[in-house]
Order: structure tokens, then sequence, then C-alpha cells
């Protein structure tokens, strides 16, 4: 007698496959804007949108800037809204977010920024737990 070995992804409950890539159907958002008294808001505009989806079997948490409704962008108003991955992970912080860091309110150290972005990524991350498609507003979460 051979024993036969099935191949079968594992996925733990609640999260996704390895290789799952997040419909836009699938993106959890969020509103949010700085507060009058807020020091510590890690972002260089007042507003944006916390989002969350799932990507390499794992939670992604991203800020995306609000769209500027003047149509001044370059290209005519057509240009994508800048984003930022949120992690806690230095090198996560550093690299990839290496094209949009701009959008970071200025910091001193790695160790400053991930101090200011973390209760933003528990807070995306959050996000997750809700039914896919969720649009939550400023303060809801």
């Amino acid at each position: 007698m051979t024993n036969a070995v099935l191949a079968v992804p594992f996925v733990l409950a609640g999260e996704q496959d390895f290789f799952h890539l997040p419909r836009v159907e699938d993106v959890r958002l969020q509103s949010i804007e700085r507060e009058e008294r807020e020091t510590e808001w890690p972002f260089s505009v007042e507003r944006g949108t916390l989002a969350c989806g799932w990507a390499g079997g794992q939670k992604i948490a991203l800020f995306i800037e609000e769209e500027p409704d003047d149509g001044d962008s370059p290209g005519g108003g057509t240009s994508q809204p800048r984003r930022l991955l949120l992690s806690v992970n230095p090198f996560d912080l550093a690299v990839q977010n290496i094209g949009f860091r701009d959008l970071f309110a200025p910091f001193d150290s790695i160790e400053e920024l991930i101090r200011r972005v973390a209760p933003y990524v528990t807070t995306a991350r959050r996000l997750c737990d809700q039914p896919p498609g969720t649009r939550l507003g400023h303060g809801e979460l």
C-alpha cells in the first residue's frame, strides 16, 4: 500500500491564499482627516483614505491621498492619487514608499515615522475585519 499525498494550499481561517490578488470590491475603505489639535499626524496632506486588502496572504494597509477637486493636477485631473504602504516594518516604509515619500510629513528618523504611522496601520488592518466593499466615514471604526 502506498501513501498518497494530496497537495492542498494551507490557508488559515480568515486569511486569503498567498496568490490572492484583491479586486476593487474586496478592499475596505475609511475616510480620515487631520484633527485640529493632532500633532502626530504622519501625512503631508490633511485628509485621505485608509484602505485594507489582502495581498501575498496578509492584510495590506494603505493610505491614499484625497484626489484634488480642482482638476489642477498634471494631465488635466486624470492622474492617479498617490498612495503609501503603511507598515511598522522599516524596510516596507523606506523601500515600498520610495516614490511617494513626500506624502509623509517631515520626520527626523525612521523610528519617529513608525511611531506616528503605527496607529493608522492598526486601524487600516482592522478594516479587513469588515465585510468586503465596506466604506466607512471619518471616525466610524
